[in-house]
């Protein structure tokens, strides 16, 4: 008895086949520079969120108790370097 298989591609693995070829040839760097603009402006924007919320602590801090922060958590917040969540 012959157990010779031949496996000839299904549609779906086909599917899979020409996204992956289809995703070599696109440009990688223009992914890169895509990724890297994107995480830049999350860290300007924590940057900037961090430095609102020390001046609101400073100039306001009736505010802070009005979203719901404990001073300590203001602190924590304000601590942490722009790249951490």
């Amino acid at each position: 008895m012959d157990d010779i298989r031949t496996f000839t591609p299904v549609p779906h693995q086909l599917v899979r086949k020409l996204a992956r070829l289809a995703a070599a040839e696109a440009p990688r760097r223009y992914y890169g520079l895509t990724a890297l603009r994107s995480t830049m402006a999350a860290w300007s924007e924590r940057a900037r969120f961090r430095w609102a919320l020390a001046q609101m602590a400073k100039d306001n801090p009736h505010l802070i108790d009005d979203i719901g922060l404990t001073s300590w958590q203001v602190e924590e917040e304000i601590a942490k370097r722009f790249w951490r969540r």
